[in-house]
C-alpha cells in the first residue's frame, strides 16, 4: 500500500487527552468515525453500544503501559533510554534518543557512534542510569537496522527502575508530560514480571467502566488478549519488531464460538489484531498461544479471524495502514481518511477513533 493521498494538518494532532480539553469531559468524549465499507458516518464515542449488536465480540489488549523512558548519560552526553521489550534471557531491547530541549522523550533517534551527537549504535556503549544502575548495549535487535539494541542492565531490576525513575514515552506534538495513569486503559492488568507496553495500546483509551458495563448489558462480549507493544519508529514508520503476546484458552474458545455464530469479531487496536491473527491457523481456528510474534498483517496476507477494527487515526505513511487495508480494503481506508480530515478529527493516541465494520 502506498501512502494515503491525504495531508493531515499539524493542528489536527491531539495535544492533550480529551478529559483535559474542557469541564465535564471524560475519556468517552472523543469522536467516532464509522466506516461500513466505503459508507462513512460520524458519531460520538459514547454511541458505540448502539453501533454494535448482541453477539458481537470485542478483542481487547490487557497490556499495561510502562513508564518506559529514563534519563541517562553516556560520558558527558545526556540521553533518553526507551525500554522497549524484555527478552527471554533477561536483557531488554532499548532505544537511545537525544533530548531536544523541548521536554519531549521522542526527540530524534541518535546517530550511530558519535558521543554527544549520537552514541546509540556501538556494541559495548555504557549508559549511566539513575539509582546507580548501568546499561550496556550488546547487539542490534534485528538485522533490519540499529535503532533498537539488546542491552543488559545491572544494579537494579528494570521494573523497579521504571517505577522509580521512568516516565511515559511521549511524542513531540503533545503539550507536556502526563502521569502514567493517563496512558493506562480500562483493560490494563499488571503483569507479574513487571513487563508491559512501551507505548499505550491507545485504541482502548476512550473506554470507561460505565461504557463497558453498557456494552455487556447489550450482549456485547469481551475477549482479553495480551500483546506488549515495543517502541515505534516516529521517523521511518517501519513495521513492528517481534513482540511478546498471549491468547488464553478461554479467549480462543470465545472467539471461535462467535465466528461460528452470527456475531462479529472486532479487534480493539492493531495490537489485538496482531495477537489474534498470530494465534490463528490457516483454517481460521484460534488456538491458545503464548510467545513471540513477528507477524506483519498486510493485504497480501489478509486476516483470518478479525472482521472489524476499532483503531486510532494513523499517519498517512504509517505501516499500520497495511493492516487496516487487510481488514477493510483500500477504498474504505481512503474514503474514511478523507472524511476524517474534512471533519477535523484529531489524530494520534489522545485523538479520535475509527471503527471499521464489514
Amino acid at each position: 500500500m502506498s501512502s494515503l493521498a491525504v495531508r493531515v494538518p499539524e493542528e489536527l494532532s491531539a495535544r492533550v487527552p480529551v478529559e483535559q480539553r474542557g469541564p465535564g469531559l471524560d475519556r468517552e468524549g472523543v469522536r467516532l468515525l464509522v466506516s461500513h465499507g466505503t459508507e462513512v458516518s460520524h458519531h460520538a464515542f459514547g454511541e458505540l453500544p448502539g453501533l454494535l449488536r448482541a453477539g458481537d465480540l470485542l478483542v481487547v489488549n490487557t497490556s499495561p503501559t510502562l513508564a518506559a523512558a529514563v534519563d541517562g548519560r553516556v560520558g558527558h552526553a545526556r540521553v533518553v533510554v526507551h525500554f522497549s521489550t524484555r527478552g527471554d534471557d533477561g536483557r531488554w531491547a532499548v532505544e537511545l534518543r537525544e533530548p531536544d530541549g523541548r521536554g519531549t522523550t521522542r526527540a530524534r533517534a541518535m546517530g550511530m557512534g558519535v558521543v554527544g551527537r549520537g552514541c546509540g549504535g556501538l556494541a559495548g556503549t555504557k549508559v549511566r542510569l539513575p539509582g546507580g544502575a548501568r546499561l550496556v548495549l550488546e547487539e542490534p535487535l534485528s538485522a533490519r537496522g540499529e535503532r533498537l539494541w539488546w542491552a543488559r542492565v545491572s544494579g537494579v531490576a528494570v521494573p523497579e527502575l521504571l517505577r522509580e525513575h521512568g516516565r511515559p514515552i511521549r511524542y513531540s506534538y503533545t503539550d507536556r508530560d502526563q502521569p502514567l495513569s493517563v496512558y493506562q486503559t480500562v483493560f490494563a492488568l499488571p503483569a507479574a514480571d513487571g513487563t508491559g507496553s512501551a507505548e499505550m495500546p491507545s485504541a482502548a483509551r476512550p473506554f470507561t467502566a460505565r461504557l463497558v458495563a453498557e456494552l455487556v448489558s447489550r450482549g456485547v462480549q469481551f475477549a482479553p488478549v495480551t500483546l506488549h507493544t515495543g517502541v515505534a519508529s516516529a521517523e521511518s514508520h517501519e513495521p513492528p519488531y517481534p513482540e511478546r503476546f498471549a491468547v488464553p484458552e478461554a479467549s480462543a474458545r470465545l472467539i471461535n464460538a462467535v465466528r461460528a455464530g452470527d456475531g462479529r469479531v472486532v479487534a480493539v487496536g492493531t495490537t489485538a489484531v496482531r495477537a489474534v491473527e498470530s494465534a490463528a491457523g490457516a483454517d481460521g481456528v484460534v488456538r491458545a498461544r503464548a510467545g513471540w510474534t513477528d507477524l506483519v498483517v498486510t493485504p497480501e496476507r489478509g486476516v483470518r479471524v478479525v472482521e472489524g477494527l476499532l483503531t486510532g487515526l494513523h499517519e498517512p505513511e504509517a505501516s499500520h495502514l497495511l493492516m487496516l487495508e487487510a481488514v477493510a480494503g483500500r477504498a474504505a481506508i481512503d474514503r474514511g481518511y478523507e472524511a476524517a480530515v474534512r471533519g477535523r478529527y484529531l489524530w494520534h493516541e489522545f485523538g479520535d477513533v475509527h471503527l471499521l465494520l464489514p
